[in-house]
This record gives C-alpha cells, structure tokens and sequence, in this order.
C-alpha cells in the first residue's frame, strides 16, 4: 500500500468536499404552501433568505392557517436542503460515513 497515494487521495476528497459544501452554502432551496400562498426560500446553511405572502392570506381571520403555512413552507426548504446536501456528499465520499459530514 503506497501512503503517499493515499494520502494524495485524502487531500484531493477534502478538496472536493469543501468545493462541495461552498456550493451548498450557496444554494438556494424552495419550500411552498397553500398551493402558491406562502413561499419561503433558504440557503444550504438553513438561514432564511424570503418569505412571500399572498395578499389574500393577509387577515387576523387567517392567522392560524398562515401560521401553519409558513411552518410548513419552511420546513420543506429546510428538508430540500438536507436531502441534496446528502446526495451530494454523499456521492463525493462514495458513501464512506465520515464524522461531521
């Protein structure tokens, strides 16, 4: 076993792996509710970049329901979110299980 080639090996996956998680970072991810009514946008690192709200939604009467959306339309981003961001390390670690990742 040659160490020098694996050790190549090992700095070219890091390497790898940081352009990855660059690109996740600054990845946006969509989550929807209510059909069109509420859409939030997040970044690969879970912040909060938008939040648009129909117009119609906007009454005290629809407070819960809006409430419910937004919790919703959040969470689907925050899940679209994770889901690439196992894919693709995933695919760059050839399924190796590293801490931290």
């Amino acid at each position: 076993m040659d160490i020098q080639k694996l050790m190549e090996q090992a700095r070219q996956m890091q390497n790898n792996l940081g352009k990855i998680e660059d690109e996740l970072n600054q990845t946006e991810y969509e989550g929807k509710a209510g059909g069109n009514g509420v859409k939030v946008v997040i970044n690969g690192k879970n912040e909060v970049q938008s939040v648009e709200i129909a117009d119609d939604l906007m009454s005290l009467d629809n407070k819960e329901m809006l409430q419910d959306l937004l919790l919703i339309a959040v969470n689907e981003a925050v899940d679209k979110a994770y889901q690439d961001r196992e894919e693709k390390l995933g695919s760059a670690t050839n399924g190796l299980n590293l801490p931290g990742m």
